[in-house]
């Protein structure tokens, strides 16, 4: 248990008897009233996002979570198989638990897993993938780089926006953290 004026962005916290990671957090100190601590939040399990504002005086429970790392095996269904490669124990995953993560699953992807309870409750994938785009818009005559971006979807289904020059089949590097094009790969 520590002050919620010690807390972090990246902070595992038990919220509404749940794990749930911060991912921005802003120390408001008004005039003549208390200090506090605005959080926003994602729940491990379902991916569910909150605001929490807590008194700066607020006791927290944040957690250690266990990780390991996994990597991507293939897809049946909704079920997303992985391999632990420090027991090569082989383990099923559905797309609840993977959340938006299930938009960047190629197979051979090494991915950390982060384990509650002895179950896992999210999946870290790396900051970058490289994804086949599978579908998109035909290229305009004459375009340049600097033109309106296009739309295009990857090979798993991920809807992005591309420059003019990109076309079907073509290997693009994506941002896993907000999901946009860096660059063709």
């Amino acid at each position: 248990m520590i002050n919620a004026t010690q807390l972090k962005v990246g902070n595992i916290v038990m919220y509404n008897a749940e794990p749930h990671r911060i991912t921005k957090l802003i120390h408001i100190t008004p005039g003549n009233w208390r200090g506090m601590v605005q959080t926003q939040m994602v729940n491990l399990r379902n991916g569910n996002r909150y605001e929490y504002r807590y008194r700066s005086d607020e006791k927290v429970e944040v957690l250690t979570l266990e990780t390991h790392p996994l990597k991507y095996m293939y897809r049946q269904g909704d079920d997303f198989h992985f391999m632990n490669t420090e027991t090569y124990d082989i383990m099923t995953l559905t797309a609840d638990v993977l959340g938006d993560a299930v938009q960047y699953m190629i197979e051979e992807l090494e991915v950390t897993a982060h384990y509650y309870g002895g179950a896992p409750v999210s999946i870290e994938v790396p900051n970058f993938v490289v994804l086949k785009i599978a579908e998109t818009e035909p290229t305009l005559k004459g375009a340049t780089v600097t033109s309106s971006p296009k739309r295009a979807v990857t090979d798993t289904g991920l809807e992005i926006r591309v420059p003019q020059f990109i076309d079907v089949g073509d290997s693009v590097r994506i941002d896993t953290r907000d999901g946009s094009f860096v660059e063709r790969a």
